[in-house]
């Protein structure tokens, strides 16, 4: 009887059977979306809009819940390392180009999408909203002080607020949040606060999303997503906090509330893991 069961669960495994913890599958992600690290949902529209991260073309995809592209917009500005993608109330997307895996760019931006433009072009300029770290002063800095990698956006009341992942070792859970204003410029990002995890790398903080009614905030690692509420203010990091497990490790880099309740999540396709769209109940 043991051998019948180890040669069921062997069978099982080859044919793809996986347990995905407490996340609901939705579809696999198409070639195209392999590396998908940023996903956003506009009110009013049924697409889902991703992106994949640096290395790959400046090109923003609308993809339907069933994982097929349904519009590609190419964006005229490298793709230096995007890595999330958030939008305003009038339905502009910011794009942020702002990975920095030494800690060494000097060219922080978010990219500003417009709206209309986004709808019925295929090819859309890009305004550029420069940034830089107070803390900051050495590029790269010490191993000891690369906080300053980042892969988490997220806009509210003409704003956007950045989330760092941290790259020092036995830290990785650390973040802190900046803001900036959502306007064209170069601007000097406000420190606000800090908030640590955990420390290994499963930790680094990797997505960030806001619920439609702003009561609630998401952030996500490759393990967990981690809700905020009852903040102060615009201090996200303040207030209770509720880690859900989610049960399945793999490189989640992508998250947004679907309503006030459900979240959408994807992940990279990496180590014969992951590429895929996920659905996660907050009850």
């Amino acid at each position: 009887m043991k051998k019948q069961c180890l040669f069921l669960c062997g069978l099982l495994v080859l044919l793809g059977c996986n347990d995905f913890g407490q996340l609901t599958v939705l579809a696999d992600l198409p070639y195209d979306l392999e590396e998908a690290s940023g996903i956003e949902k506009l009110e009013g529209c049924d697409l889902l809009w991703m992106l994949n991260d640096s290395g790959n073309k400046p090109i923003i995809y609308g993809v339907d819940t069933n994982g097929k592209i349904i519009r590609e917009v190419v964006v005229k500005a490298k793709n230096n390392d995007w890595e999330d993608i958030t939008s305003d109330e009038e339905g502009n997307l910011y794009i942020a180009d702002f990975g920095n895996n030494n800690n060494k760019r000097r060219d922080l931006r978010i990219l500003k999408i417009n709206t209309q433009d986004l709808l019925v072009k295929d090819e859309v300029t890009a305004e550029k909203i420069k940034f830089s770290y107070p803390l900051q002063t050495k590029f790269p800095p010490k191993k000891k002080k690369r906080f300053f990698d980042a892969e988490s956006l997220l806009y509210q009341n003409g704003f956007l607020y950045i989330f760092t992942k941290s790259r020092v070792t036995d830290d990785y859970g650390r973040t802190t949040l900046y803001k900036i204003p959502a306007i064209k410029g170069s601007h000097e990002a406000q420190l606000i606060s800090t908030f640590k995890t955990c420390t290994d790398f499963h930790c680094w903080i990797t997505a960030a999303a806001i619920s439609p009614d702003g009561k609630k905030m998401a952030l996500l690692n490759h393990q967990s997503v981690l809700i905020f509420t009852n903040f102060l203010e615009d201090d996200f990091l303040s207030g209770d906090v509720k880690e859900y497990p989610l049960g399945y490790v793999s490189q989640k880099e992508g998250v947004v509330f679907k309503d006030n309740k459900t979240l959408y999540i994807t992940d990279e396709k990496a180590h014969l893991k992951g590429g895929k769209l996920y659905e996660f109940s907050l009850n």
